[in-house]
């Protein structure tokens, strides 16, 4: 019979690799879905390059659904520290600093933009999952809070997040696949918008400053 320590060994083995088995099939849903459209993708590509069976996919996930958002989540956790980290050192050209990590970011991870307009777009996803992605959405938007409050904002703070979120989105959108440019002239041409875009708000920001 085995002691209550080889059973606590034996269980965080099994727990080790029911999260290795896990991590694998995200990888996979990440590889697969940076070069389909989500709806060319199905279980049994993920399956086929995670070597597993379709059938224990769903002993993880329940369906197609969670397993992107859940890969989408893994992911998209990685911009808040990034933005975190620039906010709290960078003084000027500020509001530049952040949307060049937010575009730079989801450029090199093209497999979590294209999930997240997917979403955005789709509007059919269950409510907890809806809320998963709203929280890493006001992650982000929290960020942006303390950007434009330590420029000095302070009236409908919120307001100007949310459009600065939008402004960002929509040069991804309008530019990554921009024809007859080459990769890296689409990034210098959203990285110029982007400047464009921050001096619009830094002059939003420094009006609101002179009106008080």
């Amino acid at each position: 019979m085995l002691s209550d320590g080889k059973k606590n060994v034996f269980a965080r083995l099994n727990d080790d690799q029911r999260q290795a088995r896990r991590d694998a099939i995200i990888d996979a849903a990440e590889a697969i879905f940076a070069e389909k459209p989500f709806n060319k993708v199905n279980m049994r590509d993920i399956a086929r390059l995670a070597g597993i069976s379709p059938a224990l996919i769903y002993r993880y996930f329940p369906n197609q659904q969670h397993l992107f958002i859940e890969a989408f989540l893994r992911g998209a956790s990685d911009l808040v520290p990034a933005l975190d980290g620039c906010i709290g050192t960078a003084e000027p050209g500020l509001i530049e600093k952040v949307a060049r990590i937010f575009i730079t970011y989801l450029t090199e991870h093209e497999q979590y933009f294209k999930m997240m307009t997917h979403f955005m777009l789709e509007g059919s996803i269950n409510e907890d999952l809806q809320e998963r992605l709203n929280a890493i959405e006001r992650s982000v938007l929290d960020q942006f809070d303390r950007m434009f409050m330590k420029m000095g904002a302070r009236k409908d703070v919120r307001g100007l997040s949310h459009a600065f979120f939008a402004a960002l989105n929509g040069i991804l959108i309008t530019y990554r696949r921009h024809p007859g440019r080459t990769v890296d002239e689409v990034r210098e041409h959203m990285e110029l918008v982007a400047r464009v875009i921050a001096r619009i708000f830094e002059n939003e920001v420094q009006s609101e400053a002179m009106r008080k």
